[in-house]
């Protein structure tokens, strides 16, 4: 947050439920102070959708820059934003909000953050690859959009509810004109669809519990195969550790929440103010999974 803080300092943070092991606040205000951007980054626990409207209501006359929106509230916001970016009307789902006099404009940051994150991290780039999907909610839509516009040759949609990855698909498809789109159930029909993908993605929260199972079996994984899990703790996630038995190469989503945090920096303050604070969130990021690694803080 900002060394001194006045009458002038602007205000950011993430609504959610829970957000108190969100890693967003420590990511945001060490990039703050690294950049001498005057606005101090919350943590805003909202219990359930009417409080979320009262809560955005509020920041409407508060001296608030944007927002960042987590689970379970992102395809709610998009309702309750005056104007809605194209990407995140495709993706069906809102993430980050500028404030602008009054008025909340929504984007969703999540598809280019796994994108950019597998371009640093592994040098993967989407174009002509084949993708297995698992997931048709908001994180899944924002993937999806980010996969066809980096014109990967085909995505498959696996999930257990074939009715909302087939509803997903039909959004998107009209804007796929270089991407092939395929829904499947996710069960003993779906292996051939992740074996034989170029890169799987995990767009459900499945693995961020105790005694979650991965959400595909690692014999389902193979060597030379990329693997990116979409959430980030534990570490490893369930699907990391499976993927990564089978030989695959595999990244959960840590460089992910970095990308699209800083791509909500640059909306809210500026572009250079996003590339100069990447790799401060990185370090800022490590250094809390470290210490609560180690039971120094809950």
């Amino acid at each position: 947050m900002s060394a001194r803080i006045t009458g002038r300092t602007r205000l950011a943070g993430i609504i959610g439920w829970p957000v108190e092991q969100s890693l967003s606040p420590i990511m945001h205000n060490a990039a703050y102070r690294a950049v001498e951007f005057d606005c101090v980054y919350l943590p805003l626990p909202v219990a359930d959708e009417t409080d979320l409207i009262r809560v955005v209501g509020a920041i409407r006359v508060l001296p608030f820059v944007g927002f960042n929106v987590t689970m379970p509230y992102k395809q709610v916001m998009l309702d309750l934003c005056d104007e809605v970016a194209m990407l995140a009307q495709m993706a069906g789902a809102v993430n980050t909000v500028h404030c602008v006099d009054g008025r909340l404009i929504g984007y969703n940051t999540d598809g280019r953050g796994l994108v950019d994150a597998l371009r640093a991290e592994l040098g993967f780039e989407p174009g002509g690859a084949t993708v297995a999907l698992v997931g048709s909610g908001g994180a899944a839509g924002a993937a999806l959009v980010s996969l066809v516009l980096g014109t990967a040759a085909q995505v498959t949609i696996v999930n257990r509810t074939l009715e909302n990855a087939e509803a997903l698909a039909e959004r998107i498809r009209p804007h796929a004109r270089e991407t092939t789109i395929e829904v499947v159930a996710l069960d003993e029909g779906a292996e051939e669809v992740v074996r034989s993908a170029d890169l799987v993605v995990n767009a459900t929260p499945l693995g961020m519990h105790p005694g979650d199972d991965p959400p595909v079996p690692a014999g389902w994984m193979r060597s030379s195969q990329i693997v990116a899990d979409m959430i980030y703790r534990p570490e490893p996630t369930p699907l990391v550790a499976a993927a990564r038995s089978a030989g695959a190469t595999a990244v959960d989503g840590l460089g992910m929440l970095v990308a699209q945090g800083a791509t909500a920096m640059e909306i809210w303050c500026g572009e250079s103010c996003g590339v100069a604070s990447r790799h401060v969130m990185r370090r800022a990021a490590e250094e809390a999974i470290s210490v609560r690694a180690g039971g120094e803080c809950a």
